[in-house]
């Protein structure tokens, strides 16, 4: 990563939310984008899930009604926990799988006023099946509907964001172009609770589960 020039947070300013399948390349690549910017943080969902010590229920495990509120809990404690950086001057780069629009539509509410941005890193199901296989076991992510969630994000979200193919590049190739070009190629978004989504050039209310990095 030698000879790149930091981004200012002026430029790239708020929520970043990078998206993408299991194995995409979120958590590494989000945190490499954080690491180029001069104030920035990087929220990483399974992090905030984690912090529950006892009682805590996985997404896809039961009793599904628990399951569900700490699926839905994860997103607004890190909301909030992007608005407090936002407001205090840092770019958040936020580390989660946005899987349909209505998930969308809650994240870009939580975050509202402030500015808020959706990349999907997408390098195509084969990639994200081979890069997940093959991760240390202890950071492997046990999934088996790539078709489904593909299909699911396309349908909803195949025209916000930026779709980001990095079949073709590196982590820091594909941080370095985040920081870059997010703010031209990823239209803020404009939401909030009773407003519908809207993309601005320049410029998203219960979830489906779904965690992953």
């Amino acid at each position: 990563m030698a000879n790149i020039t930091p981004v200012t947070s002026a430029e790239l300013s708020g929520c970043v939310i990078v998206s993408g399948m299991p194995g995409a390349g979120k958590s590494t690549v989000s945190g490499l984008a954080a690491s180029l910017m001069p104030r920035a943080a990087q929220i990483k969902g399974d992090d905030v899930n984690q912090m529950i010590l006892s009682g805590r229920v996985w997404f896809m495990a039961e009793p599904r009604d628990e399951a569900l509120r700490q699926y839905e809990l994860c997103k607004r404690n890190m909301c909030a926990l992007a608005n407090n950086f936002v407001d205090y001057g840092f770019t958040v780069f936020m580390d989660t799988v946005v899987q349909d629009r209505s998930m969308l539509d809650l994240l870009v509410a939580l975050l509202s006023p402030r500015p808020a941005r959706l990349v999907i890193l997408a390098p195509g199901v084969e990639v994200c099946k081979y890069r997940n296989a093959t991760r240390d076991p202890d950071e492997r992510f046990a999934f088996d509907g790539y078709q489904q969630l593909e299909t699911d994000m396309k349908r909803d979200l195949g025209d916000v964001g930026w779709w980001f193919d990095t079949s073709a590049l590196t982590p820091e190739q594909t941080a370095d172009r985040l920081v870059r070009e997010a703010v031209n190629r990823a239209a803020r978004l404009r939401g909030g609770w009773n407003s519908r989504l809207d993309e601005q050039p320049h410029d998203t209310q219960s979830p489906q589960p779904f965690e992953g990095v």
